[in-house]
């Protein structure tokens, strides 16, 4: 039976001191939570699940207050973080189903092509270090030749599953490191994940102390099916409804001493100063119940409407938090409006590093927001297609103070996980209808609908959500079901 890392792993532990002197762009990590409700961080309001690290990284550091994933589920989220663009230009249009027998929808063969460019890639090419431990979910044929695997996408470490921890995030089986599957770990999956990502860390930076590194590390948690700690779990048992409740508080708690454990491994290692922490989620919360194991799923979105699946803002307006103690001043809290999708030109521009010019990218860089606190530049429109909502409005876009939903076929578009060519077509074809306004400033909640009651702006919303629909369907690809032969 293997233990959760390696004696090499353990290193970090060690309170021994390396130096990055001579190169100083920073080291970046991204933490990806998954499922994590907007409202189940301290520093969001709430009341009982205790978060301070993760609290401390705002607190010290920049905090966004209307922050957004790429899609309000977590495949086509994933995608787009890592390569800055809508994951519909991927073709990646719902959750990946592990790859089994031919679908009609072709859910089998969707993944995140070899020809897309992520962060990692570019990173890597500009001379830093990579690695990646955590929850992968960005093809559905994992560590197969038939797809590209997070090696092809520019990780030089991975330690990964296809999509969630199992059995649970307690004890998990089915991790892989490097092409190797690793059998079964002791101990909880977000500790797992960072014990690997920081014992690489600590063993890069003994032997390459002037390389700069990157670690994305997408934790399972909270997503189902949620196990968490004992002691943790006994902490909330006073303060919840039910046990199940208390799991899911404490799974959350679970995922911020992991957090904690990153910013020690990073102080240890002596590179705290000058490493960029990204902390963040790829959708909102599950619906408590929605699926026979959500039963632990007890999320919540604070002020917003919806949850996971919604195009409401619950869906996908989730926690941005950054910290730099180098570059970011304390203490600053942003109304600008960010996005994953930024996460991989600000990488670029910090590291010095051209963004690939064949490639159409819908973030921007963030740097000049770190630098002065503002972006000095014109507000720009974030636009989402989501063909299996669980609200009516399929597309919906965010552009300054304003959110914008709309309707395909005034209802009528069926529910679709993928396109293929036939129902890309379909996509192309349909007419956004039905369109809901709100004031995200002043109704945060999306509570009050201003469509045809006078708003000046009106107009010119529903043209750019229309303008923005359209280019996005026409540089979506479709998958092709395989044809059984007679």
């Amino acid at each position: 039976m293997l233990r959760s890392a390696c004696l090499a792993l353990f290193l970090v532990a060690l309170p021994c001191t390396f130096t990055n002197a001579a190169d100083d762009r920073p080291n970046i990590v991204i933490i990806l939570c998954d499922d994590l409700g907007f409202g189940d961080l301290g520093i969001h309001g709430h009341p009982h699940i205790q978060t301070p690290f993760i609290d401390s990284l705002a607190d010290e550091g920049l905090r966004f207050t209307s922050f957004y994933s790429t899609a309000p589920v977590c495949s086509p989220s994933r995608v787009g973080l890592l390569t800055g663009r809508s994951p519909n230009r991927a073709g990646v249009y719902d959750w990946i189903p592990e790859a089994r027998t031919p679908r009609p929808d072709a859910r089998e063969q969707v993944h995140m092509k070899k020809d897309e460019v992520t962060i990692a890639q570019l990173l890597k090419k500009g001379g830093y270090a990579t690695c990646m431990a955590g929850k992968w979910h960005c093809n559905a044929a994992f560590n197969s030749p038939d797809q590209p695997q997070p090696g092809d996408a520019g990780f030089d470490h991975w330690m990964a599953t296809q999509n969630n921890a199992a059995p649970s995030h307690q004890d998990p089986v089915n991790y892989v490191r490097n092409g190797k599957p690793v059998g079964k770990i002791e101990g909880f999956s977000c500790q797992i994940a960072t014990d690997e990502a920081t014992g690489w860390m600590a063993q890069h930076v003994k032997n390459n102390p002037e390389q700069p590194f990157f670690i994305y590390l997408p934790f399972h948690e909270p997503h189902e099916p949620v196990a968490s700690p004992p002691a943790l779990v006994k902490q909330y048992e006073s303060v919840t409804w039910h046990p199940d409740q208390a799991q899911y508080y404490a799974n959350v708690h679970n995922v911020d001493l992991a957090v904690g454990k990153v910013v020690k491994a990073l102080e240890n290692a002596g590179v705290r100063d000058n490493t960029l922490i990204v902390f963040t989620a790829d959708n909102g919360p599950e619906t408590l119940n929605r699926y026979r194991s959500a039963n632990r799923s007890w999320g919540i979105t604070a002020h917003l409407r919806g949850m996971k699946l919604h195009t409401h803002d619950g869906g996908f307006h989730v926690a941005g938090i950054f910290n730099w103690p180098k570059g970011i001043k304390p203490g600053q809290v942003t109304d600008t409006v960010g996005s994953a999708l930024d996460l991989l030109p600000t990488a670029c521009d910090l590291a010095g590093v051209d963004l690939p010019a064949e490639r159409k990218l819908d973030g921007i860089s963030l740097k000049p927001l770190f630098e002065s606190g503002t972006m000095n530049t014109p507000a720009r429109s974030l636009v989402w297609a989501y063909y299996n909502g669980i609200n009516d409005a399929r597309v919906a876009m965010r552009h300054g103070q304003w959110k914008v939903l709309a309707r395909l076929n005034g209802g009528n578009f069926p529910k679709r996980q993928n396109l293929t060519p036939t129902t890309l077509a379909e996509a192309k074809a349909a007419k956004l209808t039905d369109f809901e306004i709100y004031n995200i400033d002043t109704d945060p909640g999306e509570i009050s609908n201003l469509a045809g009651r006078g708003v000046a702006e009106e107009t010119q919303l529903i043209k750019q959500i229309k303008t923005g629909y359209a280019e996005l369907v026409d540089d979506s690809p479709a998958w092709t079901p395989v044809t059984k032969s007679k």
